[in-house]
């Protein structure tokens, strides 16, 4: 291993709750009632993606992009104002991977906007040698395109690369890029299907950096 590259919502904050009440609401205010199992399947995806399956199943009139404005806004918003910790044992990893030199990626499906509240909040941007956001490049996960495009700005090569992530999409867009993946079991992140993953763990701290070296 030479590079560690974490998803963020579900993996560094535990996000997904707030983004299944916060997609539910714009929905509604949209004029759709919809239930936040309905929207595990996106869990991983990009905002343009979702959204544009969204607007085509329920016929909303609304462009994507209006969508996603009120509802990045409310986002936004609650980082700001939350008083949510990181998940725990993220800070440690990442101090333990920097401790033993490994370059560290992040690949969000969130906008750029988001992922750079979240980092500020809790004073992590020093420690990502490369931030991609899933709208930042041609297709988002399951597509291998972030991770392609993180390995490629770390200059290592993707099966020196572990991943990390907790959702379904996540795990086979690291796969697919060809690296490794830890696939974390956030009950939170909904029903996800993580069985492609190369390891499973329920508890972040269950990750060894050292193991990982081997």
């Amino acid at each position: 291993m030479k590079a560690f590259i974490f998803d963020m919502d579900g993996v560094i904050i535990d996000s997904e709750p707030i983004h299944f009440e916060i997609d539910v609401e714009t929905m509604n205010y949209f004029g759709v009632t919809i239930a936040p199992h309905e929207l595990e399947r996106f869990v991983g995806m990009t905002n343009p993606e979702m959204w544009s399956i969204l607007k085509e199943e329920y016929s909303l009139p609304q462009s994507v992009s209006e969508i996603i404005e009120y509802q990045l806004k409310s986002k936004i918003e609650w980082i700001r104002s939350t008083d949510l910790a990181p998940i725990e044992g993220i800070q440690e990893l990442i101090f333990d991977l920097k401790k033993n030199n490994i370059l560290i990626g992040l690949a969000s499906s969130s906008p750029i906007a988001f992922i750079n509240e979240v980092l500020r909040k809790y004073n992590f941007f020093e420690y990502f040698d490369s931030i991609i956001s899933g709208e930042e490049v041609t297709k988002g996960k399951p597509a291998p395109d972030i991770y392609l495009e993180v390995s490629n700005q770390l200059n290592i090569k993707p099966n020196e690369c572990w991943v990390l992530e907790d959702s379904k999409n996540g795990v086979q867009a690291a796969k697919a890029a060809g690296m490794k993946c830890i696939g974390f079991i956030n009950q939170n992140s909904g029903n996800q299907d993580l069985s492609r993953a190369d390891i499973i763990v329920n508890n972040i701290r269950d990750i060894k950096v050292m193991d990982l070296l081997l």
